[in-house]
């Protein structure tokens, strides 16, 4: 049974999206891995894309293949049940999965927060609550999925709830600004109020077509990204909204997900804890980006021949790959031992 991990922080310009593709890459090379774009802006979609972008929302055989007319069905009161979604794999990851984002998924916004806060009280809205979970489901099963892995956007929406909450596990990304730290406290208060609705709302779901998972999702840690480096560590700047965010992680925001049964009790290493709960820092990723993205891979994937500088220019930027990749590797092999315990 496939693990759905969410990668949600309701604060933009944290990486939501280039973590998910990062991940999910580097989970693919051992794992059949979805990655679920959530986020109308579908940027993780356009990176998956690349130039096929545009075309695969005007072309027949591609244009319904994505989550908003997935689940059109259910929130259209359409007489035919919710399918899976045909994806898409990057061409040098073919055990990644693409369940493609929609511009317009925001429309089916106030239809689930109505159905989810009417309890009940109006029978052809039951089956919204566990519609977008039928339609993961549904496509997990498809493609024998081991790990989906889902992007939300930036907000506290009714979306992004629903899909928080049929998560099994969620991974906070920061960066270090004061506004990161901003966010961790309203996560700090949300989120267990995301779950005591749920718990005290299940049970009006268990009779409709598309019943809301019984899963409660499980804090992991949290990412720390975006910065630059400066001899060896993070650069003067960003050392102390660090230092701020580890703190407020490990203490007022686990406790509080500890208090909602939202963590994995003593699975957590010691070098994890001694952390602040962060599963990983990740410095800016500088010119291998805009390298990353013409090769249409991530950055620790890029060549020597697809990096195209020599001398030491090429040297800087090995070394600054071969570091994101042992990086990257680091985070995968700690995910991959945390769900153990979910």
């Amino acid at each position: 049974m496939s693990k759905r991990i969410v990668v949600f922080n309701h604060k933009g310009g944290v990486s939501k999206t280039t973590s998910v593709y990062n991940i999910g890459w580097m989970l693919s090379k051992e794992h059949k891995v979805l990655v679920v774009d959530a986020d109308p802006q579908c940027n993780l979609t356009s990176l998956i894309l690349r130039d096929d972008f545009e075309k695969y929302y005007v072309e027949d055989q591609t244009k319904n293949q994505n989550i908003k007319d997935g689940v059109s069905s259910a929130f259209l009161g359409r007489p035919h049940p919710i399918e899976p979604v045909e994806c898409t794999s990057p061409n040098r990851a073919p055990n990644l999965y693409l369940l493609a984002g929609h511009a317009n998924l925001s429309e089916f916004d106030a239809a689930l927060t109505f159905a989810q806060t009417s309890n009940n009280a109006i029978a052809t809205l039951q089956n919204l609550p566990g519609a977008f979970s039928e339609l993961i489901r549904l496509t997990e099963e498809k493609y024998s999925i081991d790990f989906t892995i889902i992007d939300l956007n930036p907000s506290l929406s009714a979306i992004n709830q629903n899909l928080f909450l049929s998560s099994d596990a969620f991974i906070v990304p920061t960066n270090p600004d004061p506004f990161s730290v901003m966010a961790i406290d309203t996560l700090t208060k949300t989120l267990p109020k995301w779950m005591t609705w749920k718990r005290a709302s299940l049970p009006m779901f268990t009779d409709s077509a598309y019943p809301m998972p019984e899963s409660e999702p499980k804090f992991l840690g949290s990412l720390i990204q975006r910065f630059n480096i400066r001899n060896g560590q993070a650069a003067a700047p960003y050392r102390n909204n660090i230092g701020e965010i580890k703190t407020k992680i490990g203490g007022d925001f686990f406790a509080a997900m500890a208090s909602s049964g939202m963590v994995l009790e003593n699975h957590y290493d010691h070098e994890i804890v001694s952390e602040g709960y962060c599963l990983a820092e990740i410095p800016d990723f500088q010119g291998l980006l805009p390298k990353a993205y013409a090769a249409e891979v991530p950055v620790f994937e890029l060549t020597d021949s697809e990096i195209g500088e020599v001398g030491s220019v090429l040297e800087n930027m090995r070394t600054k790959r071969d570091g994101l990749l042992d990086s990257f590797d680091r985070l995968k092999n700690r995910i991959e031992s945390l769900l153990k315990y979910v």
